[in-house]
Order: C-alpha cells, then sequence, then structure tokens
C-alpha cells in the first residue's frame, strides 16, 4: 500500500519526538530534520510508509548511534503477557470456540504498537484483554478460514510486535492442537526497528520451542517481499495460507495477491477511516476481500 501524507506526518512526528529524548543540540537536530525531508522528498511511488519509517530510522541510529532503544520495553511487555499467558488459555479452553477465541486475543494483542503509538497504556491493554472475547470477528470471513485450514498443509505466521508475540504464540498453540499435521513457519523481523518482535524475542517467550522461526533480513516494520531474505521469501510462496498481524504487515503485503488473513486492530485515525471502525475495534480479513470493506 503506497504511504500516504498522514502516514508521513505520523513518521516525521515520531522520529522528531525520539531525537529529542536523545539528543538536545538544536543544530544536529535541524541538519537532522533536513535529511529526514530529503528521505521524503526521494520517495518513490509504490514505496510503503513502513519501508520509508525505516530508512529514516535508519539514519537516526546511524546519526545518534542508538541501538535497539526498545529493547527494554519489548522484555517489559514479553514479561507482562507472559504472566496473563495462563489466564488467558483458561479463558480460551472454557470457551464454546478455542480457536476463535484465541484468534481474538491475539487480534487485541496488536494494541502493543509503539510504532503506531506513541505509548502504550497497560490498563488499557488490560480492558482489552478482559474484553477480547468481545471483539467482533466477520462470520463469513472466519467460516473461509475453517474451510481452508483444514485443507492446508504449510502454514506462515507473520508477527508484529513484542508483548504480542506472546497472543501470537498462545493462538499457535491452539492451531497446532486442532491441526496437528500442518506445518506452521513463523516469521520476524530480521533486525531491531521499534517495539517489532525479533528472534530474540521469539526465544525469550519459548515460540522457538514450538515451531520453526525465521529471521526475515530486514529492519522493516512490515515484510517487505522485495526486501525480505530468500528463506522467508520461500517460505511465503510456498504457503498454503498466510497469516500477516498488524498494518505494518498489511501495509506492505496488501495487493500482492497471496493467500492472506490479516489480523490487525485500527489504531490510528488514517486505518479507522479507511475501514469505517471505532479506534481500536480489530480487522480480520483475507487479502481477496479487503477492497470490499476498505473505503
Amino acid at each position: 500500500m503506497d504511504t500516504n501524507l498522514e502516514c508521513i506526518y505520523c513518521t516525521i512526528k515520531k522520529v522528531d519526538s525520539l531525537f529529542d529524548k536523545y539528543e538536545t543540540d538544536k543544530v544536529k537536530k535541524l541538519k537532522f530534520m533536513k535529511e529526514v525531508f530529503k528521505i521524503i522528498s526521494m520517495s518513490e511511488k509504490g514505496d510503503t510508509s513502513p519501508y520509508l519509517s525505516a530508512r529514516i530510522m535508519r539514519r537516526l541510529n546511524s546519526e545518534l548511534n542508538l541501538g535497539d532503544i526498545y529493547y527494554k520495553i519489548k522484555n517489559e511487555y514479553n514479561k507482562l503477557v507472559i504472566s496473563m499467558e495462563e489466564e488467558i488459555l483458561s479463558c480460551i479452553y472454557n470457551s464454546d470456540e478455542k480457536l476463535l477465541t484465541a484468534l481474538k486475543y491475539a487480534m487485541v494483542g496488536n494494541f502493543i504498537d509503539f510504532g503506531a503509538m506513541d505509548k502504550v497504556d497497560i490498563n488499557q491493554l488490560k480492558n482489552l484483554i478482559k474484553n477480547a472475547p468481545k471483539q467482533v470477528i466477520d462470520a463469513k470471513e472466519y467460516k473461509n478460514f475453517l474451510g481452508e485450514l483444514k485443507d492446508s498443509k504449510k502454514i506462515v505466521y507473520i508477527v508484529d510486535n513484542a508483548g504480542e508475540i506472546v497472543f501470537d504464540k498462545i493462538f499457535i498453540k491452539i492451531l497446532k492442537e486442532m491441526y496437528p499435521d500442518v506445518i506452521i513457519d513463523v516469521i520476524v523481523r530480521g533486525k531491531a526497528t521499534l517495539n517489532d518482535a525479533t528472534i530474540k524475542d521469539a526465544e525469550e517467550i519459548g515460540l522457538c520451542k514450538m515451531v520453526n522461526v525465521v529471521e526475515n533480513g530486514t529492519d522493516i516494520p512490515g515484510t517487505q517481499l522485495d526486501e525480505i531474505n530468500v528463506k522467508s521469501k520461500q517460505l511465503i510462496d510456498n504457503a498454503d495460507l498466510i497469516i500477516a498481524k498488524g498494518q505494518g504487515n498489511f501495509e506492505t503485503l496488501f495487493g500482492c495477491g497471496k493467500n492472506i488473513y490479516y489480523i490487525f486492530l485500527c489504531k490510528c485515525d488514517f486505518f479507522t477511516r479507511r475501514f469505517n471502525i471505532e479506534k481500536f475495534k480489530g480487522v480480520f480479513v483475507n487479502e481477496r476481500n479487503v477492497n470490499d470493506i476498505m473505503k
């Protein structure tokens, strides 16, 4: 999905805030912001917002030598959700439809996003988790999903953020229990970017003990098919069904024509308008049906 003005404004606001957090020199900032605007001015049609964000974040890291600035936040939210894991699993196992309920928890986990938002309100997160079973999933789309799961031999699950990845682990656990013969491969970011999940997060929460986890080779907060490594691309190309979490994966994958089920919360005004949905409500839709629900 091509980048747009609102996403550009959001990216500028994010990098402006991060620069101020780590550097007070106004001369340096002016020079840096000029370079940011140069990167934006050189963007081309077809460039996605996550791709543009990655280029700007690389420049920020190069300028200030910051490293993985979200490391502590990722670790904090991994631990927080792990502490809730047993309770969430109990709710799922006691529900009438285990897979549907697990999907809803995976959906609300997408709230843990420091790219789309400046901060994550823990109380709001806990409220979303409490009310996860009330999230509305399109019945027809879910029926299609179940039908395709029965016929699938290979599934690729593309995760989004740390913390959220624990909800994905829970969803995958239920998928494996209900469809034990299906091979599930998980793809994470190849390098640290925002609070997106990497192999370290997958190892930290025990996901690597459950399924094969592959790094995609990039620091783009999405899945840019022409930028990811060969191994990830081959897994995606050979998958019968793909599950992609989060707005960034949607922005980079939408339009590719693959059999992808997108799962995310609408966390910004642009997405709420495009999907005609309230903020922090979820979307579960297949690639082939996106245009039917998106303005």
